[in-house]
């Protein structure tokens, strides 16, 4: 299996090309920002996140109370993350947001300090997220959830019904040949047709196990219209070219059906994936103190209701008191992402047992499902 310490051994000389080759952790997918302000400018908190979480519609409140700018290096994919991370000089960075997948390494290869559980709102969260997976490790807090969501399939509703997507064999439906995207991240995208191909669950399979997945892979290529960036996912399914798209969710058909594009989400029966946002303190923050006041301020109701409605995408958050603030903020964005307190909503939807946390590969190495990624987009 991948040994994550090669990392670290990244930042002490070792060639960058002969480490990631290793590890398989080339960048797939475009670096979408600038780099970070000057580390000389004691108002600046640098996060490394995903698109959008610095957005003044989530981090203004912060900003304001402490006089600072949140000033963001955005990435798209694991992967890329780890490798950002591991060509930045120590000190690059006071917050990293990373998927729960990626804090285990994270913290072997050295990149972030442990936290005292203390400092945060735990007791605000639902039961299930108090001691979540991946955020623990031997015992030791190393990151807080922020954010999650589940990932199923998205589609237009001009084409398929809401029963006709209760199963991925949707995918195989002539209707839709030449019209099956993907986003571009093999992770997700696999983790779903992975339960599509029978695997119970999806990233711990044996050999047989992966061998149905290569072959459900081989069996949908035909269907495929196209493999899309982060913004080119969003315009695919408005556009029609893509009429369904398997590892994706809520996040990105909540904000296309909130301007009249006839899409929605759903978790087919052969269960989802459930994707995580966490946030941790890298090593070597030249300001620890605020980027532990930043995390606290994201996890407090206001930054969770803000979280959850964050104008790039929208997305769950695993704080009660924050469904309580959202739903004061703003009804029709509660309502719309299914955190309210009288219908049923997404956590009666993680009781159901059709849920599966996203992981790396348990059982091959990364580079194994990689390469199966490379063939099956040529």
């Amino acid at each position: 299996m991948t040994d994550f310490r090669a990392y670290a051994a990244l930042r002490n000389g070792v060639r960058r090309r002969t480490v990631l080759k290793g590890l398989g952790a080339a960048a797939t997918a475009p670096l979408l920002s600038a780099a970070p302000g000057a580390r000389a400018q004691d108002n600046t908190l640098n996060l490394l996140c995903w698109p959008g979480h610095n957005d003044p519609a989530v981090v203004g409140p912060f900003e304001e109370q402490y006089g600072v700018q949140v000033v963001a290096r955005e990435y798209v994919g694991g992967d890329n993350m780890m490798a950002l991370v591991t060509q930045s000089p120590p000190g690059t960075y006071d917050v990293i947001l990373a998927d729960a997948e990626y804090v285990v390494q994270l913290r072997d290869a050295g990149f972030i300090d442990p936290l005292d559980p203390a400092d945060y709102p735990f007791d605000d969260f639902f039961p299930e997220f108090h001691k979540f997976p991946g955020h623990w490790l031997d015992d030791t807090l190393y990151s807080v959830m922020i954010r999650f969501g589940f990932l199923g399939v998205s589609y237009r509703t001009d084409v398929f019904t809401r029963e006709e997507v209760d199963t991925y064999q949707a995918l195989w439906d002539p209707k839709v040949t030449g019209r099956v995207g993907y986003f571009d991240w093999y992770l997700p995208s696999m983790g779903c047709l992975s339960l599509a191909g029978g695997n119970a669950t999806p990233y711990d399979i044996d050999a047989a196990g992966f061998q149905r997945l290569k072959d459900t892979m081989d069996s949908v290529k035909p269907q495929t219209g196209g493999f899309f960036s982060m913004a080119n996912t969003f315009a695919s399914l408005t556009s029609g070219d893509a009429a369904i798209i398997p590892g994706v969710g809520d996040w990105i058909t909540l904000l296309l059906s909130a301007d009249g594009v006839p899409v929605d989400s759903w978790v087919p029966q052969e269960g989802g994936v459930q994707w995580t946002e966490s946030m941790s303190i890298a090593t070597g923050s030249p300001r620890p103190e605020l980027a532990r006041s930043f995390i606290q301020y994201m996890t407090s109701p206001e930054g969770q209701s803000r979280s959850a409605r964050m104008p790039a995408y929208n997305a769950s958050i695993p704080s009660r008191a924050g469904w309580v603030r959202l739903n004061e903020d703003d009804p029709q964005a509660a309502a719309l992402l299914r955190h309210t307190f009288t219908d049923r909503n997404v956590m009666d939807e993680f009781a159901d047992g059709k849920i599966h946390i996203r992981q790396t590969p348990l059982q091959q190495d990364v580079e194994d499902w990689t390469d199966v990624w490379a063939d099956f987009k040529t």
